[in-house]
């Protein structure tokens, strides 16, 4: 596609390698980070630009992508002082690649509504090693013409892009996926740790059976880690817990049932009460384990 003008806000450990790709897509991008010095330190390395506020970095871009923490963060980005919506210009495009509360989600599409801003929400799957290799999942929600201009943008680091519905659908996306991995890895969590007590060589254990109908990316990715209590590397447990929040949240306003999510959550408070608030994901071992 032709190159694009682009804002990207937030240079965490998805933000910074999502946006460099886009840099090296062709594509002109400026970059906004709440820390300044973040935002120097990447236009060095990828030879864009960085701007102290989103609405500076939002000024004349024809798509501006958000990757940041939470809904408060999402709000702040937007239309807090300076925010990136007072720069964009009509017709500009606002991507949401954080996993926030379908609630704001649909709140700023209406205030980008009235300013004539088109509003995809954007959440993504992959973790750290997604992002830098350019092989994320996202979950798109918003309107059809929306999506068709930001799609070929977005190609730059995902792996699969699709509208799932309207503006909340990939919101609601990305609870399904975080429901399920939640189970998932208490589940794999047991067997590594039942397979460790019962004195079975857990490489050989995995081998077999991650070639059966148990097998998972977390069971071939993780359970060499989680074997060995490694767990400095992919999505916090903090951010999870966020995660599952909204998805309980979510859950309640549907009449829907998630007990074994409600479980897991918790499951993942005692993981924080260990001091593993910034283990990832598959630190649930520790439970069990410890």
């Amino acid at each position: 596609m032709a190159m694009a003008k682009v804002a990207f806000l937030g240079l965490g450990v998805m933000g910074a390698p999502m946006a460099g790709h886009l840099q090296s897509a062709g594509h002109a991008v400026t970059v906004y980070n709440r820390t300044a010095f973040k935002a120097q330190d990447w236009a060095e390395k990828h030879g864009g630009k960085w701007a102290k506020t989103p609405e500076d970095a939002a000024k004349d871009a024809d798509f501006v992508m958000a990757c940041v923490g939470n809904d408060h963060d999402l709000r702040q980005v937007c239309i807090g002082d300076h925010g990136a919506f007072a720069g964009m210009r009509k017709g500009a495009i606002f991507v949401d690649h954080t996993t926030v509360s379908a609630a704001v989600t649909r709140e700023l599409a209406d205030i980008a509504q009235e300013m004539m801003i088109g509003y995809v929400d954007a959440p993504i799957s992959g973790g750290q090693a997604g992002a830098e290799n350019g092989q994320l999942s996202v979950m798109c929600g918003g309107a059809q013409g929306d999506f068709d201009k930001a799609a070929p943008v977005i190609d730059a680091y995902a792996k699969i892009c699709r509208l799932m519905g309207p503006v909340g659908a990939g919101q609601m996306t990305k609870m399904c996926n975080q429901i399920a991995i939640a189970g998932l890895v208490q589940a794999l969590s047991e067997s590594l740790a039942f397979a460790q007590k019962a004195g079975l060589d857990v490489e050989k254990v995995v081998e077999v059976i991650s070639q059966g109908a148990a097998g998972s990316w977390q069971m071939v990715n993780r359970h060499k880690t989680m074997a060995a209590g490694e767990f400095n590397h992919g999505f916090a447990v903090d951010w999870m817990r966020k995660d599952l929040g909204i998805c309980l949240s979510a859950a309640d306003d549907l009449k829907a049932s998630l007990p074994v999510t409600a479980l897991v959550d918790q499951f993942y408070k005692d993981v924080q009460n260990m001091g593993g608030g910034r283990w990832d994901t598959s630190s649930l071992i520790a439970r069990l384990t410890n």
